[in-house]
């Protein structure tokens, strides 16, 4: 089949906040095909400056906007996959953002494909069997210990085995703070369940400073301690492991390109690798992570806070991998998040989340909610529109 359509659009919530919630935007990308396949991604990226991505005008032959990469192209293996995201990023060398923002269309196209083959996009990747995931509910750390420990027990209610709490007030207000945070996230969860704590970068490059709050967490045994410090703090990454922390240590989630992510696994030495593939440049080079993650002995896991388009899509990367058994589950995302899929994913009886059988992705597109939450957008450059969306046709 040919790939005769590559449309982005923006969607936002009313009112957005510095909260750091990724929920409040995001930016989507549908491809069509003369076959009359749809397929659609979704990136976890700044939704303008990823739209230049796909419609800024040549610069030379580094700066090939995505959609001139992709119309006319032949979309019928996941070899041609593959090839596309080798040539999208060979002819944008120069767009910083090309990876990022590429991420949906990646994910946009193994959607299509599976639909087109008859066949769900985990087995396109390698994998025979999906097997179920521990979600775990991904939350921000609430204000204060004590509303955090009412966060914590609405979860534990909900059902959840597992939780992550993460940035909020963590880090802002010293140790002894740090601390009444993960006692409280402890509490509210029970001590049967299962807490991962995400200090959202809270110490830059001090390594040492990490160490310590791993010390100071470990008696309310947290599965991990993740992102103490900067994405690429890479060499503190490996000095904070080799003091032997004694809580594991998480990292991965900034990694837009292959290598990053191979470098803080490598050399950052974490014990648990998580990937946004709405960051990364999508399910292809994500899949190769994970292949690369269980080779070296780490456990890879998603990092999802957008909607379950892209949950979906961040499953099927690791579904076959029955030792990968972490799913990062958003509890408390937008309404624009919670609405945009039609079927979202939900915990079985038995706490576990398995993926629908169904073609692509299984996840279709609420077209009609989405259409509340659509931006629209017209760049005109020296009286030339370049772009024009304010609808979806």
């Amino acid at each position: 089949m040919l790939i005769t359509d590559v449309d982005a659009f923006i969607l936002a919530m009313p009112h957005i906040t510095d909260a750091a919630d990724g929920t409040q935007d995001t930016f989507l990308v549908r491809i069509r095909t003369n076959t009359g396949v749809t397929g659609w991604g979704e990136s976890d990226a700044s939704p303008l400056v990823s739209l230049a991505a796909y419609y800024c005008p040549m610069s030379h032959g580094n700066i090939i906007n995505i959609r001139e990469s992709l119309l006319g192209e032949r979309l019928d293996t996941p070899e041609d996959v593959r090839r596309l995201y080798q040539k999208v990023r060979r002819q944008g060398l120069d767009i910083e953002q090309i990876d990022h923002a590429y991420s949906a269309a990646d994910i946009a196209m193994w959607d299509a494909l599976g639909k087109q083959l008859d066949e769900p996009v985990y087995h396109l990747l390698g994998s025979a069997i999906a097997y179920p995931k521990l979600p775990y509910a991904s939350v921000l750390f609430a204000d204060t210990p004590q509303e955090t420990l009412e966060r914590a027990r609405g979860l534990r209610r909900l059902g959840f085995r597992a939780a992550k709490f993460g940035w909020g007030p963590m880090g802002k207000h010293g140790a002894d703070f740090d601390v009444d945070l993960v006692a409280a996230a402890r509490e509210g969860m029970g001590e049967e369940a299962e807490i991962m704590i995400d200090a959202g970068v809270a110490w830059g490059t001090d390594y040492e400073t990490a160490y310590a709050r791993a010390l100071a967490f470990s008696p309310f045994r947290p599965t991990w301690l993740e992102e103490p410090l900067l994405p690429d703090a890479v060499d503190e990454y490996g000095k904070l492991k080799a003091l032997n922390p004694p809580v594991p240590i998480a990292a991965g989630e900034g990694a837009a390109r292959f290598r990053t992510a191979q470098d803080i696994l490598c050399n950052g030495k974490v014990d648990f690798l998580q990937i946004d593939v709405g960051r990364i440049g999508g399910l292809t080079p994500a899949r190769d992570v994970a292949v690369l993650t269980r080779n070296h002995g780490a456990i890879y896991v998603n990092h999802t806070f957008k909607s379950h388009l892209s949950l979906a899509a961040s499953f099927h990367v690791f579904a076959g991998e029955s030792m990968f058994r972490y799913l990062e589950f958003p509890a408390a995302a937008s309404d624009l998040a919670k609405r945009l899929v039609a079927a979202p994913l939900v915990p079985g009886s038995d706490g576990l989340v398995r993926l629908p059988r169904a073609t692509g992705l299984g996840m279709e597109l609420d077209v009609s909610a989405a259409k509340e939450y659509l931006q629209p957008v017209r760049i005109e450059l020296n009286g030339k529109v370049l772009v024009e969306i304010d609808h979806f046709d």
